[in-house]
């Protein structure tokens, strides 16, 4: 990771309308219910997983879970962390780490996919359309020492994509099976419903996805609905913060930050600009966590990792543009594999609007399109001298970016400067409420580009050519 009047008006209460209920998703949605246990000593978390898989594509044999925990493993063929990132990665060095899966009940299992990223299980009987089975996995996760989504930081434990995750199925009811490509975010999840139970050692806190439900010593219980994900950090040094924004119990975790009010106010004031300009958020909670993390911070379902070494406005615009990340991928859903853009860009582009209209932080729109276009134009001069011809175009999937510097430069920079562009066109009403238009009608769903650009056009323009100058890297900035 703003007749014309009156289709604004209407394009705006029909966003409110839809905002109601859009996020509620389908009756029926996989879930997932976790029972796990870190152990400090081994660095590792065993853990059971009970899947109730719900089959929403055609009638099928098999069902594959990504097993993204096994890209740290030793040998595997993709590095988890690009190159440009290692260093500040692998704090004590090369380590390795890996997802093993020791027991499945529920049909015959083999590990498989390019990477050993794939657990297939075969089923007993043909799962039809609309039914449900349950698998039971059984599993270790054995854990690197790493600042990265996945592994032992320097002062907290990260548990991101720490267990088997249903494959969505395409529309030819494929599985689409994620490799852990170490550009951009690799992942692909529908929605889905968790109760996840973790036993921590003495002394931890755990940060989490979900709100808790239950504790009991060491042990605690978190649940979860309608989301794309869960994830846990883990610390024996974290202090906490809390403040209420509009029902929502907003966290700040940390171990080491003499700015920590700061931190919790930019956390609350974004959450409560961002709901009030696209749309309701989700979940009764959310958690900033600082941690260890080799890039500015990662996004998940009711939790944000940020980078511990960022302060200033770097740490700011890190928690801002995490929590926008909560409408854009975490609450509306897109193809991060093959269309990074679309969340990325947008995400940046909100993070633009928040500090837009937040001017006591003194960062300006003005500021952040500078940037992002003389960052992209120092990319294109760049890599044509390099290679002769810079590839300016947007949509392209994860293992075509050449660098973590290049898709930095397409999903972000050139991303922010495509939403600008759009708002310097069809002026700041109707991009607004394209924008609520779009939450609305995709909140709990995975939005296609054309579905983003149908929500603008319903405000009464035709932007459809200005996408594709940007995104097919026809246009010139």
């Amino acid at each position: 990771m703003k007749k014309i009047v009156t289709v604004i008006v209407a394009a705006a209460v029909c966003a409110a309308a839809l905002s109601l209920a859009a996020c509620a998703g389908g009756n029926e949605r996989t879930t997932y219910d976790l029972t796990c246990s870190y152990s400090a000593e081994s660095g590792a978390l065993e853990a059971d997983c009970t899947v109730n898989y719900v089959n929403t594509g055609a009638d099928t044999d098999i069902v594959k879970f990504n097993l993204y925990g096994n890209a740290f493993r030793e040998g595997a063929l993709y590095r988890p962390i690009s190159d440009e990132l290692s260093a500040s990665a692998y704090y004590n060095g090369s380590s390795y780490g890996g997802m093993e899966i020791t027991a499945v009940t529920g049909g015959e299992w083999r590990i498989c996919g390019e990477d050993e990223n794939i657990l297939e299980v075969t089923l007993p009987d043909t799962l039809g359309s609309g039914d449900s089975c349950e698998i039971e996995i059984s599993y270790t996760l054995r854990l690197a020492e790493v600042n990265g989504r996945t592994g032992i930081a320097e002062h907290a434990v990260n548990l991101g994509n720490f267990y088997p995750a249903a494959c969505v199925r395409d529309d030819e009811g494929e599985f689409i099976e994620c490799v852990y490509y170490s550009d951009g975010d690799p992942f692909l999840s529908d929605c889905a419903d968790y109760s996840v139970q973790v036993t921590v050692p003495a002394g931890y806190t755990v940060a989490a996805s979900g709100a808790l439900e239950e504790s009991e010593g060491n042990t605690y219980t978190y649940s979860l609905e309608n989301a794309r994900d869960f994830a846990m950090v883990l610390s024996d040094e974290f202090e906490r913060l809390s403040l209420e924004v509009d029902g929502t119990v907003v966290y700040y975790y940390y171990y080491s930050d003499e700015n920590a009010q700061a931190k919790l106010a930019a956390a609350c004031d974004s959450l409560a600009y961002f709901e009030d300009t696209f749309g309701d958020y989700a979940w009764p909670t959310l958690s900033v966590v600082q941690t260890g993390f080799a890039a500015g911070g990662m996004e998940y379902p009711a939790l944000t990792m940020i980078n511990g070494e960022l302060d200033g406005s770097d740490a700011f615009s890190a928690i801002v543009h995490e929590n926008a990340h909560q409408w854009w991928y975490a609450m509306v859903g897109s193809d991060q594999l093959n269309c990074a853009w679309q969340d990325e860009g947008l995400t940046e582009y909100s993070t633009l609007m928040f500090f837009e209209n937040s001017p006591e932080y003194g960062i300006t729109r003005t500021g952040l399109v500078n940037s992002a276009i003389s960052s992209y134009r120092a990319y294109f001069t760049v890599y044509n001298q390099i290679f002769g011809d810079a590839n300016t175009a947007m949509t392209r999937h994860l293992k075509d970016f050449v660098s973590d510097y290049e898709y930095v430069n397409i999903a972000y920079n050139k991303g922010l400067i495509l939403f600008d562009t759009l708002r310097e066109s069809i002026g700041d009403e109707r991009f607004v409420a394209g924008l609520k238009s779009y939450f609305a009608a995709n909140c709990g769903r995975t939005a296609s580009p054309e579905d983003l650009i149908a929500c603008f056009e319903g405000t009464g323009v035709d932007v459809d050519g200005l996408f594709e100058s940007f995104i097919e890297g026809k246009v010139i900035i």
